[in-house]
């Protein structure tokens, strides 16, 4: 059974959205490890005071990073394939069976990232862009499930707001590597691309959805161009911008998402008389 990992750092407010949305959506024995990794905003012990008492909390006695505590919920996941999912989303009815549904229509795929309204490569409804966080999330996942049947379109790299990760991919090429991606930024395209060269796939699964509120964007890549996260990946994989710009060029998920817009104005979602797909 796919365990669900959640490192958190302060935002509590954040946190909060996360885990109750988590906690309404997951069964009672879904393995669930929620990590702090030392936020120093007193607010979060009531955050994890209300947790469910079957989750697996963690609270780290010093700050680790994004990558180590993430590394450190894949591992204590034991045997289980592993969904991370930042604090700051929000999923919606149905996300992780859909999710597991993609996992199994294809015994190669590494990686899954579902739909988002911010998310580089996986955004709606405008492709590579940090969509507004929607007022109407379940109205979004609905459009999703309900825009035909799935595509799950091959991408160069997952975006780690949601990232499904295969066990046997794990156990084959290692987790993230937390000594040259430390600060957070290109550990999960790092670990795509390792994938990529053992023969794994990576893909969409796009009739789920999960609402992300984000920071700063990097844009398609997900990573500050000219920082030290990209130097490395280009230097391990020159290749890297090439992929990356061919999906976006390709943009296979361009009619998908004109469907899925279709139906978010027929179930009359908020704000869907503005709501448009658009590509690059």
């Amino acid at each position: 059974m796919t365990a669900v990992v959640v490192p958190v750092f302060n935002a509590p407010e954040q946190a909060r959205r996360c885990l109750a949305a988590l906690d309404s959506t997951v069964e009672a024995n879904r393995p669930v490890i929620v990590i702090d990794d030392a936020s120093d905003d007193p607010a979060i012990e009531g955050v994890f005071d209300d947790l469910p008492r079957r989750w697996t909390t963690v609270r780290n006695r010093s700050n680790l990073g994004f990558v180590a505590s993430a590394n450190l919920g894949m591992t204590l996941a034991g045997g289980e394939d592993v969904i991370l999912l930042n604090a700051d989303t929000c999923v919606s009815e149905g996300w992780l069976d859909a999710i597991e549904r993609c996992r199994d229509s294809d015994a190669s795929v590494a990686s899954i990232t579902p739909l988002t309204n911010n998310g580089e490569i996986a955004s709606i409804p405008d492709f590579c862009r940090a969509n507004p966080w929607p007022d109407d999330v379940e109205t979004w996942a609905r459009a999703c499930r309900s825009a035909g049947p799935p595509m799950y379109p091959d991408v160069p790299t997952a975006v780690g707001f949601c990232m499904f990760l295969r066990r046997a991919c794990l156990d084959e090429i290692g987790l993230f590597d937390e000594a040259a991606f430390g600060r957070g930024y290109g550990e999960e395209n790092d670990w795509c691309m390792r994938a990529t060269h053992a023969g794994w796939r990576h893909v969409l699964c796009d009739d789920a959805f999960v609402a992300h509120e984000g920071g700063a964007s990097f844009g398609p890549l997900g990573i500050e161009p000219g920082g030290e996260a990209m130097a490395t990946l280009l230097a391990r994989y020159p290749d890297y911008m090439d992929r990356v710009r061919a999906f976006i060029d390709a943009d296979p998920m361009a009619e998908r998402r004109r469907r899925i817009v279709a139906r978010y104005r027929a179930v009359g979602g908020a704000g869907s008389e503005g709501a448009e797909a658009s590509g690059r």
